[in-house]
């Protein structure tokens, strides 16, 4: 019985077979590492030939006397490429993980060396650890669908052309004040009436190559305005539609106060459509809002939030957490605030809102998923 007991344990741990691939994406050239878990193999290829990688994986299953259908996996550092490459490999049937970079080890000596080479035979070690059985070992990056990922350029496509926005309209305004000149709608139809009226600092009309400067960045100015509008036109009236599930919920979240078209286009387009929390935790992490804590011998400090996952979401967290204090000043996180936090000065207000944002981060992650109203929170008037 005792001999069964063992022969069972040891059926039970022995690891599955498996070709195992760790990519190094540069530019202009790829570094692959091979490995069928007690030899290594390294390869060059160029970059983004996918002829040579499906050859360069059967010449390894060749070279390590792998059988025909053998189990493939294989990773790569989240980056530049993005998603293309992982869903190309799932479709040729390979285990593919993209990995957070800033989630992987490295050595700590002042000097250490670094390249392509050691780079992918750090990725297959870690790859074989966490096969291995060691899940910790790093953080995998959550994949969105294709139609996830697409109907992100939209928000993303509004904050490029807002900072052009803001580059346009700031340079003229400090081209006119060389001359002692100040015109503050700069982005109105009128502006270049405006100009033809506007005299210099001597009394002299702007003339010249100076005025030829400055009617071709409002052009351009104008362009990325008329694209601005136009974007959030298409993006109100996809809302409206509600065809699809992230447009119910960014519907839903307009319906709070002080949750605009801004924020919650971008809270469920880049955080909550797409994920699946198990959690709290996991959507306090994921925004980076989560304590730090230093604890070692006799010191013991905060060292602040985690600042890990997405920026974007938690610069928009923060911001909506100051538009929660105003226009939601009855809710139970306002008067949490309110409380703990108000009377305590401007550094601790400027703690206190990143703690709100985490909570407020909270309540609507619930309020998408079981449609009830954080406590104390009202609609808006076009909700009612």
């Amino acid at each position: 019985m005792k001999y069964t007991q063992e022969t069972l344990r040891i059926q039970a741990t022995t690891k599955q077979a498996a070709l195992n691939i760790a990519f190094d994406l540069g530019n202009k050239e790829w570094k692959l590492a091979f490995s069928d878990g007690s030899r290594t193999r390294y390869v060059s290829i160029d970059a983004r030939k996918l002829y040579q990688v499906e050859r360069e994986i059967e010449r390894a299953r060749k070279h390590f006397g792998l059988a025909e259908g053998i189990k493939i996996v294989s990773c790569y550092e989240a980056g530049r490429d993005g998603f293309w490459l992982h869903r190309y490999l799932v479709r040729k049937g390979i285990e593919n993980l993209v990995v957070d970079s800033s989630s992987i080890e490295v050595n700590r000596r002042r000097r250490r060396a670094k390249t392509d080479r050691l780079d992918a035979g750090k990725l297959l070690g870690m790859l074989l650890r966490y096969y291995g059985g060691e899940q910790r070992v790093w953080s995998v990056v959550r994949v969105p669908t294709e139609q996830a990922e697409d109907v992100r350029n939209i928000g993303r496509a509004l904050d490029v052309l807002t900072a052009e926005r803001t580059m346009h309209s700031n340079r003229i305004k400090g081209l006119l004040v060389q001359q002692g000149i100040v015109i503050k709608n700069v982005i109105s139809k009128k502006f270049l009436n405006k100009l033809e009226a506007a005299c210099r600092w001597d009394g002299q009309k702007v003339s010249g190559d100076f005025k030829t400067r400055i009617v071709r960045e409002h052009e351009r100015l104008r362009m990325v305005y008329e694209q601005i509008r136009r974007l959030k036109k298409e993006r109100a009236e996809r809302v409206k539609r509600q065809d699809t599930g992230g447009m119910q919920q960014v519907a839903q979240l307009q319906k709070l106060q002080g949750i605009g078209p801004e924020s919650s286009w971008d809270l469920v387009m880049e955080f909550f459509g797409w994920r699946a929390f198990k959690n709290r935790r996991q959507v306090a992490a994921l925004a980076g809002l989560t304590p730090t804590p230093y604890d070692s011998g006799g010191v013991v400090r905060e060292q602040g939030i985690s600042k890990a996952g997405s920026r974007r979401i938690r610069t928009l967290s923060i911001e909506s957490a100051w538009c929660w204090l105003r226009f939601q000043p009855e809710s139970s996180l306002s008067r949490w605030f309110e409380e703990r936090f108000a009377k305590g000065g401007k550094r601790m207000r400027r703690i206190g809102i990143v703690a709100l944002a985490r909570r407020l981060l909270i309540e609507l992650w619930r309020y998408l998923n079981t449609g009830i109203l954080p406590p104390g929170a009202r609609l808006s008037r076009q909700a009612i």
